[in-house]
């Protein structure tokens, strides 16, 4: 399977960024992708008031997604927010395409280094996996990926690949971390990874002055026995990357660590 990882920055203006998802998937499909990811905060940036900008899954935003899928005959990922009680939002990744529809509401909220995303955020509460063409691939969005159960229960469900976008917060040693994080669920799950950040603004001309977590870049993708195989810098680009899964029953049966676990 074919797959794209959109590394892009998005600003607080959902129809602007709207039409950036439109021209990335555009290039997706012509390189012949199968799906195309895009990160967490896609509809608006973090830093932007949520809540006013917030819309149900069948809200326009969504709706337009979902026709760049039917356009392109792609499957789609990309992070937006939904509205949840008591004024907050959901941080939902919306996977939408031929024969797919489904959301994620990330589980795990950034309350860390300094900044608290549960103020404005309600956080989710179920795995969710996708089949696109008989592969089973499991959700997960930024912080989430400091938490290997569920990465875990995506193997569980049957998944060979997990999609992580992100909005990764900067800030010394954050870069070696998400690096770090994101090969070690890959090797907790024996499954492959494909971690799809936000661009650095400041490399992509945007600067920011507030500690909102706006991407640092580096996006990649990540075999089952955790090393990388693909990435990109801190800049915008596309990573296409073909996914061999049989490699996933070889590394399973070579370390059986799902196997072996006993707690």
């Amino acid at each position: 399977m074919r797959i794209a990882l959109s590394q892009i920055t998005t600003g607080p203006d959902p129809e602007q960024n709207l039409a950036l998802l439109r021209e990335q998937a555009h290039r997706a499909a012509d390189a012949e992708a199968r799906v195309a990811v895009f990160p967490e905060a896609a509809m608006a940036c973090f830093g932007t008031p949520l809540a006013p900008l917030a819309e149900p899954l069948d809200g326009p935003w969504a709706t337009a997604v979902r026709r760049i899928a039917e356009e392109t005959g792609l499957v789609v990922v990309a992070g937006m927010f939904t509205p949840a009680p008591d004024g907050k939002v959901a941080n939902t990744l919306l996977a939408t395409g031929p024969g797919v529809e489904a959301a994620y509401d990330k589980i795990h909220l950034y309350d860390a280094f300094g900044y608290a995303e549960s103020d404005t955020v309600a956080p989710g509460s179920q795995v969710v996996t996708i089949d696109v063409d008989g592969t089973r691939i499991g959700l997960a969005t930024c912080y989430d990926v400091r938490f290997p159960e569920l990465f875990r229960a995506h193997a569980d469900a049957g998944a060979v690949l997990s999609l992580l976008p992100a909005s990764w917060g900067a800030g010394p040693g954050k870069r070696e971390q998400w690096e770090l994080l994101i090969r070690a669920r890959a090797l907790d799950a024996t499954l492959w990874l494909a971690a799809v950040d936000q661009a650095d603004p400041a490399a992509s001309g945007t600067p920011t002055a507030s500690n909102a977590p706006t991407g640092i870049g580096h996006s990649a993708v990540v075999g089952p026995d955790g090393t990388v195989r693909q990435r990109l810098e801190a800049g915008p680009g596309m990573l296409l990357a073909d996914l061999d899964f049989a490699e996933v029953a070889a590394v399973r049966r070579a370390v059986p660590v799902l196997a072996n676990r006993r707690l």
